[in-house]
């Protein structure tokens, strides 16, 4: 669905991702994992094209490397970032409706609904005629992802959605994750809690120096001592 080739990213004279290479398949969920200026954000900045890249970046076969972030979402890539990105004048609602994907007639209806998203967070629903703007951060991460969703994506990149977030709120954003992973949409984690990670990923990469140096299942990565204080514990 998604494969990464010898990707290379920089920022300006800055060499950052030094040949990454994996892939995500339909319906799974790979925790991108590793410490701060491990490349992890660059990764996903870089298939979102946000970030100058050399490599290939393919999606569903074709190359996307190079192209605008709008023509990549349209092709069904969503990102939340790690600043949220919300239009802080603008109503929960209406930001919800900016995410809303247009469809034109005869296409099937999208995935993800209003409903779905206040029943997903039911705080947002109380809240839906509050402007953005004065929603604590807890909120606003659960609005930015509930936006992204509604651009129905069939992949979705979620940059540390638990960064800074008190522990309840942490809770509802694991069962975030877990009712994608039930309704099958493939998801791209970068984390840094990894309890929430190792529970609800298929498959997990570490990232250091701006390359993979471990792929494997939760449970080899659990196993795995030299990885976990090499390139993960503080």
């Amino acid at each position: 669905m998604l494969e990464l080739d010898q990707l290379h990213a920089f920022y300006g004279k800055s060499h950052v991702l030094h040949g990454v290479n994996f892939q995500v398949q339909p319906g799974e969920i790979v925790a991108l994992l590793g410490r701060n200026g491990s490349g992890r954000s660059t990764t996903v900045k870089s298939i979102m094209g946000l970030v100058e890249g050399k490599g290939s970046i393919r999606w569903k076969g074709q190359e996307i490397l190079d192209r605008k972030a709008f023509e990549i979402a349209h092709r069904g890539i969503g990102y939340v970032p790690e600043n949220r990105d919300i239009f802080p004048k603008l109503t929960v609602h209406q930001n919800l409706m900016l995410g809303e994907k247009g469809r034109r007639r005869g296409q099937e209806a999208p995935r993800w609904s209003f409903d779905d998203m206040y029943r997903l967070f039911p705080r947002l629903k109380e809240r839906q005629h509050t402007e953005a703007g004065v929603l604590s951060g807890g909120e606003q991460q659960m609005l930015t992802l509930c936006r992204t969703l509604m651009g129905d994506p069939e992949l979705i990149m979620i940059d540390e959605p638990t960064e800074g977030l008190a522990p309840k709120i942490v809770e509802l954003v694991g069962e975030y994750l877990r009712e994608l992973k039930r309704r099958g949409l493939s998801v791209l984690l970068v984390e840094q809690k990894l309890t929430i990670a190792l529970e609800v990923a298929d498959r997990c990469l570490v990232m250091g120096h701006g390359r993979i140096v471990f792929e494997g299942t939760p449970a080899e990565l659990r196993a795995n001592q030299y990885i976990r204080k090499e390139w993960l514990e503080v």
